[in-house]
C-alpha cells in the first residue's frame, strides 16, 4: 500500500474525513434506493460537493426525503427492481442515465413468518433482495453503463450477530455463517461474478445499526427510543432500561448514516481499496448504560438502571447450539419488557396520541395504526445485549480515519426526526 501524507476535515460532529484532491471532479453516481436510511445519506453526502459529482441519479419507487428539497445536482428516477431487467433498462436508456459508480442500497423487508423474529422468513428474505441485485444488474449492459466501480453495502448480519453469539471482534476475513440462508452471501456472489465477467470493480460495506432519520422509519434503532423518551417525559415517569446489568454495560458499535456515506465514497475513489469488503462503524466505543443517562437528560426524565432482582427478568436464550462462533454455548439475555410489548400499553398508546396532537406531528402515525413489530423489534434486538464489535482497522489501514461519537449522532438524529414532524422537540 502506498504511503503518503493525508490531510483530515470535520463536518459537524464527523471527524477525521478525507479531503480529495481538485482533480477529482466531474463524477456521476447511481444510488439506488435512494429514499431509504442509507441511500438518503449518501445523497446528501455526494450533493455537498457538486464538483466532484456533477450528476448524482437517485433510483427508487419514491423519491428521497431530503430537508431542503432534491440538491440541484441530482434526479430522482422511479424504478422498482423487481421488474424485469428489459423494463429497467428502457427506463435508464430512455433518461440517458450514465455512472461512473453505483451506490446499492435496495432492499426489502419482507414481512416474518407469524409468531417469530424480524429476519424469521429467511428464504424469503434472500429471494426477493438477490433478485433486486440481479434484475438492477442485468440492466446495466442493456442500457450500455458500465460504472467503474459497485459499492454494495450490506451489514452486520454477515457475521450471524442476529444468531447468537458470534466471533468478537468481527473481522472481515471472518468464514460465513450458514446457520440459516442469508441473502448477503448470495448478493455478494452475484456482485462478484458479475464484476469479473464485466471488468468492473467492487465494494462491500458492513455496518452495525444505522442511525438516521428519513420518513419509513422501519428497522430503525433511533425512532423506537425518541417515541419511548417521549412518552416518559410526557408522563413525568423514569426511563426505564429494558434489559439486565449485563445489556447495560456490553459495548456495541453504532453505524451512523452519515459517517457510513462518507467511508463509502472514500471507498470507492481509493484505488488500494478496490475489491474490497470493509466494516462501517463510527469508531467510538458504546454501551447502552453511559447513554441512557444522556437520553434522559436530554429528555429532561430520571434515569432507571437494571433491576438486580432475577425475578424480574424473562430468560431468551439464542437459537443455535453451537452458536455463530461455531463453539460454545448460546447466549442468554434477560429483559423485564420489550419497547414492542410497552407500544402495545393502553395508557402509552394514549399517551402518544397525545403527544402527537399537542404538537401537530404531521408525519408521526398513532401506536395503534403502526406495525408496531416492523418499527419496534429493531431497537429490541440491541437492547438485549451481546458484542457487537465490528473492527475498522482494515480501513484505517488503508488510510481512513472517519469518526463521530455515536451518542452526538443519535442526538443529531433525533433532532431531523423532531424536523420531518416524526418527534416531538426535545426539551433539553
Amino acid at each position: 500500500m502506498p504511503s503518503h501524507q493525508q490531510i483530515v476535515q470535520s463536518r459537524g460532529i464527523y471527524h477525521g474525513l478525507p479531503v480529495y484532491d481538485a482533480s477529482v471532479k466531474g463524477l456521476t453516481a447511481i444510488i439506488t434506493g435512494a429514499n431509504g436510511i442509507s441511500g438518503n445519506y449518501m445523497l446528501r453526502v455526494l450533493a455537498q460537493n457538486p464538483e466532484r459529482w456533477s450528476k448524482i441519479y437517485c433510483l427508487s419507487r419514491r423519491p428521497p426525503a431530503i430537508p431542503d428539497g432534491l440538491p440541484s445536482n441530482a434526479e430522482h428516477i422511479p424504478l422498482d427492481f423487481l421488474k424485469d431487467k428489459e423494463e429497467i433498462a428502457k427506463v435508464l436508456t430512455e433518461k440517458g442515465v450514465t455512472a461512473d459508480y453505483i451506490f446499492f442500497y435496495s432492499y426489502v423487508q419482507v414481512k416474518p413468518k407469524e409468531g417469530s423474529g424480524l429476519w424469521s422468513n429467511a428464504e424469503e428474505m434472500c429471494r426477493v433482495n438477490l433478485a433486486l441485485l440481479q434484475n438492477f444488474l442485468s440492466a446495466l449492459p442493456l442500457a450500455n453503463i458500465k460504472p467503474k466501480r459497485i459499492m454494495l453495502q450490506t451489514g452486520a448480519k454477515n457475521y450471524g450477530t442476529h444468531l447468537g453469539p458470534a466471533a468478537t471482534p468481527q473481522e472481515e476475513h471472518h468464514p460465513r455463517v450458514t446457520l440459516e440462508p442469508n441473502f448477503y452471501y448470495l448478493q455478494e456472489d452475484f456482485l462478484w461474478e458479475y464484476c469479473r465477467t464485466h471488468g468492473v470493480e467492487w465494494n462491500v460495506a458492513m455496518p452495525s445499526y444505522i442511525i438516521g432519520a428519513v420518513p419509513d422509519a422501519a428497522m430503525n434503532l433511533v425512532y423506537p427510543l425518541g417515541i419511548y423518551a417521549s412518552v416518559t417525559a410526557h408522563l413525568k415517569t423514569t426511563l426505564e432500561f429494558p434489559s439486565d446489568l449485563k445489556a447495560w454495560e456490553a459495548t456495541q458499535v453504532g453505524s451512523s448514516s452519515t459517517l457510513n456515506a462518507y467511508l463509502e465514497e472514500w471507498a470507492v475513489l481509493t484505488p488500494h481499496a478496490k475489491n474490497e469488503k470493509l466494516n462501517a462503524a463510527d469508531s467510538s466505543p458504546f454501551a447502552w448504560g453511559t447513554f441512557w443517562k444522556k437520553m434522559a437528560d436530554w429528555y429532561g426524565v430520571p434515569c432507571g438502571r437494571p433491576s438486580l432482582d432475577p425475578k424480574d427478568y424473562t430468560l431468551i436464550i439464542t437459537p443455535y447450539d453451537p452458536p455463530p462462533r461455531g463453539f460454545g454455548a448460546p447466549a442468554t439475555h434477560h429483559v423485564r419488557f420489550t419497547l414492542t410489548s410497552w407500544a402495545r400499553r393502553p395508557h402509552v398508546q394514549k399517551a402518544w396520541a397525545e403527544i402527537i396532537s399537542q404538537y401537530g406531528l404531521k408525519n408521526a402515525q398513532k401506536l395503534e395504526d403502526m406495525d408496531i413489530d416492523r418499527i419496534f423489534a429493531f431497537a429490541d434486538g440491541s437492547l438485549l445485549g451481546g458484542s457487537l464489535d465490528l473492527s475498522m482497522n482494515k480501513a484505517r489501514k488503508m488510510g481512513w480515519h472517519g469518526f463521530v461519537d455515536t451518542s452526538e449522532s443519535v442526538r443529531e438524529v433525533l433532532g431531523e426526526f423532531v424536523g420531518l414532524g416524526m418527534l416531538p422537540p426535545l426539551p433539553k
